[in-house]
């Protein structure tokens, strides 16, 4: 049984102490998206969530493939539906997860981190979290519709969940979900796919607000800022395709959260390592990415697994046999065998 599990689990334990503490949300009374009348609350601190459902088998292929789910996991995951609906403890703990999880639907740094389940937790456990998802999709939806957020945009953000466990299948073999606190942004509507970037709502942290207000530009640590992201299996991270998400993140934003002032963009990630221009050409998409930004601090411990992850598509590769097929993957894997370590970078540029 998965709580038998969790609750083997001596910090899983506790999280389910803590997540008992909070109280149920009431039980499930019908079927279909909330009246989004009743949903009002939901985008306030104290929500309640008034209604979770969870798609009947003959629902839910439909919609996990507009999540873009694989196909070849529509059949398991139908299968552990059922698996799931039998289960009244598991049942319990997906409605409260999902009440946990719109509560504070759309505020900035208030959405739900899911821990990952451990692998004694089985198929259901590796999926679990999919679930809440699949169950919070109509409060998702009704947040997105009260802000007039466009439904391409909506599919497409919300479609990350499908890419993520593609990327689940292609580290471990499996049908599952193994970062769901990442996917908790996309779905509580804190991030949204533009184009070829994502650009999450944030606020600016301590050394990078600072380094921005050194330069003259109202703003400072704890300001609203716009985290970028760049997703995988997305196609080249051309100059191109960068202007074009961000010029449709200039009119989304303005648009839709009129109520939000963003002065900077932000990014946090292995490339902006100015290492790598010891490897790429100058007219390389990272390095006229990397440009982009102004630095403002880099860290001091080495992250050789986050390249590793995003290039290779495992972080405990060995080195020595990594592929040369590509640019970055000459440069990753050449600089880790000369002895070489890769380090984040923090960059942010004015909006």
């Amino acid at each position: 049984m998965l709580l038998e599990a969790l609750r083997a689990d001596k910090r899983l334990a506790e999280w389910l102490r803590d997540l008992e503490r909070e109280g149920d949300p009431p039980p499930a009374s019908g079927r279909g998206d909330p009246d989004p009348a009743s949903l009002a609350d939901v985008v306030l601190p104290d929500a309640v969530l008034p209604d979770v459902v969870l798609p009947g088998a003959a629902e839910l292929p439909d919609v996990l493939l507009d999540l873009t789910v694989p196909h070849e996991f529509i059949n398991e995951l139908v299968a552990l539906r059922g698996a799931l609906a039998a289960d009244p403890e598991a049942m319990r703990l997906l409605r409260r997860c999902v009440g946990r999880f719109v509560r504070d639907m759309g505020e900035i740094g208030k959405g739900w981190e899911p821990p990952a389940f451990p692998e004694s937790t089985g198929p259901l456990g590796r999926n679990f979290h999919a679930f809440v998802f699949v169950a919070a999709l109509p409060y998702v939806r009704a947040y997105h519709r009260a802000r007039g957020i466009p439904e391409e945009v909506s599919r497409r953000t919300l479609a990350d969940l499908g890419r993520h466990m593609a990327v689940h299948r292609r580290r471990f073999g499996t049908c599952g979900l193994f970062v769901p606190w990442w996917l908790a942004l996309h779905f509580h509507g804190e991030l949204y796919q533009l184009g070829r970037l994502q650009f999450q709502r944030a606020r600016l942290g301590g050394r990078t607000g600072r380094a921005a207000a050194a330069t003259g530009i109202e703003t400072g640590p704890g300001d609203l800022c716009l985290s970028l992201h760049i997703a995988d299996f997305r196609g080249p991270l051309s100059p191109e395709a960068c202007d074009y998400s961000l010029g449709l993140a200039r009119e989304f934003f303005a648009r839709h959260y009129p109520d939000e002032r963003y002065t900077v963009v932000v990014c946090h990630s292995w490339l902006l390592d100015p290492q790598l221009k010891r490897y790429l050409p100058a007219d390389s998409n990272i390095v006229r990415f990397q440009e982009r930004f102004q630095v403002a601090y880099q860290e001091t411990q080495a992250d050789d697994k986050g390249p590793l992850g995003f290039v290779f598509g495992d972080p405990e590769l060995p080195v020595e046999g990594l592929p040369r097929h590509t640019g970055v993957q000459r440069a990753v894997g050449d600089h880790l065998r000369a002895g070489g370590h890769w380090y984040g970078g923090h960059g942010w540029f004015a909006w």
